[in-house]
């Protein structure tokens, strides 16, 4: 079939875009489901508690993603300000993972234990009290606002049902884990898990 024949038939040079489209999508992505590095948890890697997944829950339904990535790119500008760089194998629970590439904000991938509770709740409620440069917007009502105790046990069930390796004993005792948490301390303690894996110098 010579190239005049696919060049004025443009049903055909289509097909065979799509052909081709395809099969070197499929080169890319389908070796990375046998790779240990994206498919296997880093050593010590543990699922997310009751408190922390809602605390994740809060983060993203807030949009917190929209101005913070959770990914260090492996150049030495990102690792000296943010710490080692990011490794698909922290995330292998995460569903979706939270990498992003927007920077209103840092990056917080490694925030964990980098600031006290008592930082992020006065950060929460009015960031320009301990950041007076910055621009993000105050959440004073998460620390009024309660979390659902009763919605807990079923995002672990489902997130079992994704891989997360949740116990029997994690998803019976999810709701008194949660209950008469606010929104805030939830938050607090999924930031204070990010990037703890890895151990890295600050």
């Amino acid at each position: 079939m010579s190239h005049e024949v696919v060049e004025k038939n443009i049903g055909l040079m289509m097909v065979f875009i799509v052909i081709v489209v395809s099969f070197g999508g499929l080169a890319e992505i389908v070796p990375l489901f046998f790779l240990k590095d994206t498919t296997q948890p880093v050593e010590g890697l543990k699922p997310l508690t009751a408190l922390q997944q809602e605390g994740r829950d809060v983060y993203v339904k807030n949009g917190c993603y929209l101005c913070h990535s959770q990914m260090i790119r492996p150049f030495r500008a990102e690792t000296q300000r943010y710490g080692h760089y990011s490794v698909a194998g922290e995330f292998v629970y995460d569903h979706p993972f939270q990498w992003g590439s927007k920077r209103t904000g840092p990056d917080l991938a490694r925030v964990g234990g980098r600031y006290s509770d008592d930082w992020h709740r006065v950060h929460l409620r009015n960031p320009r009290d301990v950041v007076p440069e910055s621009n993000m917007p105050g959440f004073p009502w998460m620390a009024e606002t309660m979390i659902d105790e009763t919605q807990t046990p079923l995002k672990l069930k489902t997130l079992r049902t994704l891989g997360v390796p949740y116990t029997d004993a994690d998803i019976a005792g999810a709701s008194a884990a949660v209950k008469g948490k606010s929104q805030e301390d939830a938050l607090v303690a999924y930031l204070q898990s990010l990037g703890t894996v890895i151990k890295t110098k600050r």
